[in-house]
């Protein structure tokens, strides 16, 4: 990273010191140092982490490629998990729609009870509106003098 003093780092460097002030400054920049050396540490360990799955993944090819057997080049590791949404979940829902006899049960399931509610509920009479009130009409006013 380039952390050369620039004009805008210095520009951030006193708005900072306008806003939080002389004494603050020290334990501002601690949190912010560590802040970034917890970050570099976890992306390390990811970036190492991701080199070593695929270094085994390496090994592994080389080793079945060697042995001449097709088992060992017939399973791969998988290191991502599978592409299956969890069961019951909206995406599951959205690439894998129930069939279509399904849907129609459902909606003609939803239309008896909306029939069946509606039967059920007493009739109530439509509420009454009430007169809007007629607009008052004032004269015009006339100044004194005219």
């Amino acid at each position: 990273m380039n952390f050369g003093f620039s004009g805008e780092m210095i520009f951030l460097f006193f708005l900072a010191l306008i806003l939080f002030g002389p004494k603050k400054m020290p334990e501002i920049g601690r949190q912010v140092a560590r802040f970034l050396n917890e970050f570099r540490r976890a992306s390390y360990e990811f970036r190492s982490q991701i080199e070593s799955e695929i270094n085994s993944v390496d090994t592994s090819d080389t080793n079945g490629r060697n042995a001449g057997s097709s088992s060992a080049s017939s399973r791969r590791q998988q290191i991502l998990p599978p592409l299956q949404a969890p069961l019951g979940s909206l995406a599951n829902r959205i690439f894998n729609p129930p069939p279509a006899e399904k849907l129609e049960a459902a909606e003609n399931a939803a239309v008896e009870n909306a029939a069946a509610e509606n039967a059920a509920a007493p009739a109530e009479p439509a509420p009454v509106p009430e007169p809007a009130p007629a607009p008052r009409v004032e004269a015009p006013k006339v100044a004194p003098d005219a």
